[in-house]
């Protein structure tokens, strides 16, 4: 690795340094493509498996629903403080060059570090899974137990498929995320649509939100873990600004796309819940852990074959907005000097970042093998809040250091406060009210992160063999370095 780049006490936000030259990603993603493709990361597996944990964590569907909402409003909240963000450093990476360009290297690294090595690749693990789980089950209709060897195949052959789709093109990856996610959110409004005759017809279960709050816990440890649950289904409101490089007019695009496609994906996702609460009751909803299906069941008849499928397309869209996302994060951290400097090449060819791409993909295949979708979600869940809170401390902070910097787009200073004490709830609360070992081990990973960046980049160790196997990979590969897209 080649040391990070040195910032002026860490506090120098991107200027108008361009590439002389050289390869760069090409600028595909315009503004309904960036709406499918927030839409298409968030729409996947959550929404057809966490209402279960939602309802377990909070005793009562009318809390649940509160959580979904509450779930949607962070979302947004967060999502408009990285729009200001994305207006002051327009480079891709997210958090990740936030934090950089704001904070430094050190806490730069660490954040690449987590997202890289276990956030990123666990996220798009679980929502293989899911996709594996919904694509297997009209295969195995009287096992209460899919085999497990054929799920992790399933997952390992989507994965596949999504690193050749976007190894070999980024504007046919764009144009798949488009139709998977028409699909979804079709098959979303077939849900609601669904409810709604349901109860026309005088079937519904109405009890359930008559006596919706009852039994609700007041145990905050609960609650964060459903709002953990809740916010698995609305990750990916970022997406976009890790790929800021591939976005048309990105100074206005960026802002119009989160503001269309979150508030559209909260109201489908409450909308879909009330459509459950009708037609399943509380204990069909905690005894079965493909919900969608089991709706399906009871609404569809004949034609109930429809849902694992349209699920199945739904978690596919998701993961591929996910792999699509990760990999541009590890691309542009090797471009930084904080990852090999193989991962911060693109083809010649095709301008795909072929590297980053294989990384990725080898990454989420260690994390397939023994995935466990619930210990995946609460684990990635706290790990992405650490880093939310810690990006929205940078806007918090430029407000004070920078107060003169130009800002095409400004958020209220009480939005970026209201996020960060949501962080800060999200990260302490389960910690104080009922830890785990897991949380230790997040800890110990982090503390892993210092020996790791001292010595590779501080002090910039780099093996021979390293250099000569980038070297051979190079030629293999037929990649060169790039340059930012910045314009």
């Amino acid at each position: 690795m080649e040391r990070g780049r040195e910032r002026d006490g860490g506090e120098q936000v991107a200027g108008p340094e361009r590439g002389a030259g050289g390869l760069r990603l090409r600028r595909e993603i315009g503004l309904w493509s960036g709406v499918s493709l927030i839409v298409g990361s968030m729409v996947g597996s959550g929404i057809f498996m966490s209402p279960q944990g939602i309802l377990v964590y909070m005793g009562s569907p009318g809390a649940s629903l509160v959580v979904w909402a509450a779930c949607g409003l962070l979302a947004t909240l967060s999502a408009l403080c990285f729009a200001e963000l994305g207006a002051l450093v327009p480079e891709s990476g997210g958090e990740y060059a936030y934090i950089l360009h704001t904070f430094g290297s050190l806490p730069a690294f660490l954040v690449i570090y987590t997202f890289v090595l276990v956030g990123r690749p666990a996220s798009i693990a679980a929502i293989a899974l899911s996709f594996a789980e919904y694509a297997v089950a009209p295969f195995y209709p009287s096992c209460s137990a899919l085999p497990q060897a054929v799920l992790k195949g399933m997952a390992v052959t989507c994965i596949l498929l999504l690193l050749a789709v976007n190894c070999w093109s980024s504007r046919l990856a764009t144009q798949l995320n488009d139709v998977c996610t028409v699909a979804k959110v079709f098959s979303l409004l077939v849900i609601v649509a669904g409810g709604v005759v349901v109860l026309g017809q005088g079937r519904g279960r109405p009890e359930a939100l008559l006596s919706a709050f009852h039994n609700t816990t007041q145990q905050t440890g609960h609650i964060s873990m459903a709002f953990y649950q809740g916010l698995w289904c609305f990750d990916g409101w970022n997406t976009l600004n890790y790929v800021l490089e591939e976005l048309k007019n990105p100074q206005q695009n960026l802002v119009w796309a989160l503001m269309i496609a979150i508030p559209l994906v909260t109201g489908l996702y409450i909308l879909v819940n009330i459509s459950y609460l009708l037609v399943l009751s509380p204990n069909e909803i905690l005894s079965t852990d493909a919900m969608a299906v089991s709706w399906g069941n009871q609404v569809l008849g004949a034609w109930a074959w429809l849902v694992p499928l349209a699920v199945a397309l739904s978690t596919f869209g998701s993961a591929h907005g996910t792999f699509f996302s990760g990999s541009r994060v590890c691309y542009v951290a090797a471009r930084e000097g904080h990852m090999p400097q193989l991962l911060s090449m693109v083809h010649a060819r095709r301008l795909t970042p072929t590297p980053a791409l294989a990384f990725t993909t080898a990454a989420t295949l260690v994390l397939v093998i023994p995935g466990n979708f619930s210990n995946i979600v609460n684990f990635f869940s706290f790990l992405a809040w650490v880093t939310y809170g810690t990006t929205v401390s940078c806007l918090l902070y430029l407000r004070m250091k920078k107060k003169n910097l130009p800002r095409p787009y400004k958020v209220p200073t009480a939005v970026p406060v209201v996020v960060l004490l949501a962080s800060l709830y999200l990260v302490l609360a389960p910690i104080i009210d009922h830890p785990q070992m897991e949380f230790l081990y997040v800890f110990l990973f982090l503390l892993s992160g210092f020996l790791v960046y001292f010595l590779f980049v501080y002090f910039q160790h780099q093996p021979k063999c390293l250099q000569t196997a980038t070297l051979h990979l190079q030629l293999l590969l037929e990649v060169a370095p790039a340059t930012k897209n910045i314009d």
